[in-house]
């Protein structure tokens, strides 16, 4: 029988402060503007502006639309970033060919019980439809893979696909076949401006990366009109200081009125790696700055939601999602994929129980260290949180 979604998922929402105008609210439900007065000296809602969110809906937990599938169609990567969560150690020669997790490639046979798998998941959740996510590695390392999983995965419903990529690899015919079997965005990643970005994307076989990534870009999209992109720019003590000139770069470059844009910090995931920012105002003042420049170029920026996990790694029986590696091991989440000791099941056998998952399921973030850096990170995103929602406002993004 179905499960009844909304039951399932607490309301979960947090308020950011705003410098002059009150505070916004983050929900499951949306977004509001809360007056000052609606908000307690602890933080708290008021009663009757929370009995007001209720009324409104936006309290209330939106059920999900369709089933959400992260496939690693290859766990190899022509990359060699440092921080990378699928390295095992460090380069012993001090190069740019860190160890990685176990090889494993998607075969034809193992999408057949990827799909086996995922239509008896969709039936348990009632849904009929399919968010397939192309993951790595690097996902086109095996694009014969990543073609046939979208073909076949139509079968099982109305069909919404995205990609995470290096972007290297990329072609105008690969978009443009991948866009055709049902891809509908990709995610690329720069590292700050070319000089930085080429320091830290470095490829196994040595060169950067910066140049080749935006040429490619810029080609699939004019090969492939439908597929939405993502830039996600990393920032670390390695790169802060090229982001502005990295706005202007990307907007000549590339068409920005396709593109969403948005700046993460990248956590201490690496074996070896670590991220010296110090999250004071400082920085809130840059990411400030960006986004505004970034609005002002035409790029389109994700709104703040609540840190609540995704689909996949919210529930841990996986009912809504799974994350499942190329050789048909199951994760909580993508960070874990292909990692040994991070196991929770195989499509064959199904989910293990949770007395064995027990401190191996995890939600997106938790790798990334921050330790007794976390509450200062907390105050730090809070505020670029509350300075984005004031742009996107007065932008009409919202």
């Amino acid at each position: 029988m179905p499960a009844t979604q909304p039951a399932l998922r607490p309301d979960r929402y947090r308020l950011l402060r705003r410098a002059d105008a009150g505070w916004w609210f983050l929900g499951d439900g949306g977004v509001a503007r809360l007056r000052p007065g609606q908000v307690g000296p602890d933080g708290g809602l008021a009663p009757a502006a929370e009995q007001r969110l209720r009324d409104t809906g936006l309290l209330d937990a939106r059920a999900f639309r369709s089933y959400s599938l992260t496939v690693l169609t290859s766990t190899d990567c022509n990359l060699g970033c440092g921080y990378c969560f699928q390295n095992t150690g460090q380069d012993p020669k001090g190069g740019n060919r860190p160890p990685r997790i176990k090889h494993a490639r998607l075969t034809s046979e193992m999408i057949g019980e990827v799909l086996d798998f995922t239509r008896q998941r969709m039936a348990e959740a009632g849904l009929d439809r399919l968010a397939v996510m192309l993951f790595g590695g690097e996902p086109l390392l095996n694009f014969r893979g990543a073609r046939e999983l979208l073909h076949r995965a139509a079968e099982l419903g109305e069909l919404e696909a995205g990609m995470i990529s290096n972007g290297t690899m990329l072609t105008p015919l690969i978009a443009k076949e991948l866009n055709a079997a049902g891809l509908r965005s990709v995610q690329i990643t720069f590292d700050g401006d070319r000089e930085e970005h080429d320091a830290i994307r470095i490829r196994r076989s040595g060169g950067g990366t910066f140049d080749a990534i935006v040429h490619n870009v810029a080609k699939a999209m004019a090969a492939a009109e439908s597929i939405r992109w993502h830039l996600r720019i990393n920032v670390s003590h390695h790169n802060r200081h090229g982001m502005d000139a990295l706005l202007e770069r990307l907007a000549a470059g590339l068409d920005p009125a396709r593109c969403g844009l948005q700046f993460a910090l990248v956590g201490d995931v690496g074996v070896g790696y670590g991220n010296e920012l110090a999250y004071g105002s400082g920085l809130a003042a840059d990411f400030t700055r960006w986004h505004a420049r970034a609005l002002e170029l035409g790029f389109a920026l994700t709104r703040p939601r609540p840190n609540d996990g995704c689909q996949a790694c919210t529930y841990q029986d996986g009912r809504y999602g799974a994350v499942v590696n190329a050789d048909g091991v199951l994760s909580s989440c993508w960070e874990t994929a292909g990692r040994p000791g991070w196991e929770v099941g195989t499509l064959a056998d199904g989910y293990l129980p949770a007395h064995r998952t027990e401190g191996r399921w995890i939600t997106c973030d938790d790798q990334y260290q921050h330790g007794e850096n976390a509450a200062a990170l907390a105050v730090f995103q809070d505020e670029v949180d509350a300075a984005l929602l004031d742009l996107l406002h007065t932008a009409g993004r919202l």
